[in-house]
Formats: C-alpha cells, structure tokens, sequence
C-alpha cells in the first residue's frame, strides 16, 4: 500500500492535508494569516480525523512547504514539521511552496505556455517564480515589485487568476517535485531583527546656561 503523507504548508495561509499515492485523503486551510502557531496543529489533527486516522499514526512521511513566505509564519510550518519528523521517527522532504501552486495550475488547466506564479511578500512586493507549460520551475523564486515580474499570464493568492495552495496537493505531489530542503526560503532579512551594535547609555553632559550680557 502506497504511504500517507501529511502535508504542511504555512507560507501563506495555515495549511494541512494527507495524501496516500496520488490521491487527496483530506485537505484543510486557515485563513488567518497572524495564527499561524496557534492554528496549525489543530488543523493537523482535523485533517488526520477527516482521513480516518487515529492522530499521526498512520502517518508514514512529511512534506513541509518552505517558502518563500514570510518570516514568522513560514518557520512555525517548517518547524512544527520538523519536529513532528523527528518525534515519530519519519522521513521529511521539503519543497518550493510555489511549486506546488504551479502544479495546481497546470491541473486545473489555468495556463498554457510559460507562466508565473506570486504570491504576496508585503511591503508591495510579490513572491515569485517562472514555470514551463508543464510546471516546471525554470527561473527563481525570488521577491520584487510586481511591476518587476516577466509579462506573462500569472496565476496565484495575488493575482488576477487567483489560487490558493492545497496541502493535500502538496503532500500528493511532493516527491516528484525538486528537494528544496528545510532551509526556509525567506529571500529577504526579517522585519524585527537584534541589534548589532548597543545603544549609548551614557547621560550627555549638561550645558551651562549661557549669559547674556
């Protein structure tokens, strides 16, 4: 019998789903974007009911979607992931969040041709990445201003033919896609960071009040 993968994706949106072989098992999404922690792994267990699981333990591999996506919640997915690996013994692979929304695309018969996929980095710039009519990725990911993007048809959460990414797809298709590793794919530096250097706390000397004559 063909494994069950569990699916994570948090890129985004908070999303979970199961796959066994090529077929979606169960499929969940949050779309609160700030809950990332607190939503995923009662997601998780949602999704393992709805397959007729009892919890994790008929879960046999992982696959993590890792970006790009912003700072804080792509690492709670690639963490929450991780560990879950690690605690139940089991094979993990990572894969380019995008990837899977262009193979989405490709099987809902949204493009033909070469195509982008974007999705949104805030501060006005887009997530995104050059696909072949057959979804395969053939330049980035990277991040810029959507005015910067190939002029090509577009699909994606930003666009004007908008797709969501479906965790039950990813844990169906992740291990045909490129390994993309655990590393996530942030592109760019976090937007609260530790200072490098310390700030004076040195009390500036007080000035004599000048006199005038």
């Amino acid at each position: 019998m063909s494994p069950v993968v569990l699916g994570i994706d948090t890129s985004a949106t908070v999303c979970a789903g199961l796959a066994r072989g090529g077929e979606v098992l169960a499929s969940g999404v949050v779309d609160d974007t700030r809950a990332h922690a607190e939503q995923l792994m009662p997601l998780v267990r949602r999704v393992a009911a709805q397959a007729g699981l009892d919890g994790l333990a008929g879960v046999d591999a992982i696959a993590v979607g890792v970006g790009p996506g912003p700072f804080t919640g792509l690492r709670v997915g690639v963490v929450a992931a991780s560990v879950l690996a690690e605690a139940l013994g089991l094979p993990i692979r990572g894969v380019c969040s995008l990837d899977v929304l262009a193979h989405q695309g490709v099987a809902a018969g949204l493009v033909s041709g070469e195509f982008v996929v974007a999705s949104d980095a805030r501060r006005k710039e887009w997530y995104w990445a050059r696909y072949g009519a057959d979804g395969r990725r053939l330049d980035g990911p990277f991040v810029t201003a959507p005015d910067e993007l190939p002029d090509l048809p577009r699909v994606g959460p930003v666009t004007s033919t908008p797709l969501d990414l479906d965790a039950g797809v990813l844990a169906s298709i992740a291990a045909g896609l490129p390994e993309a590793g655990l590393e996530p794919l942030y592109l760019r530096r976090p937007d609260a960071e530790v200072p490098t250097a310390r700030k004076s706390t040195l009390v500036p000397p007080r000035l004599a009040p000048r006199r005038i004559r």
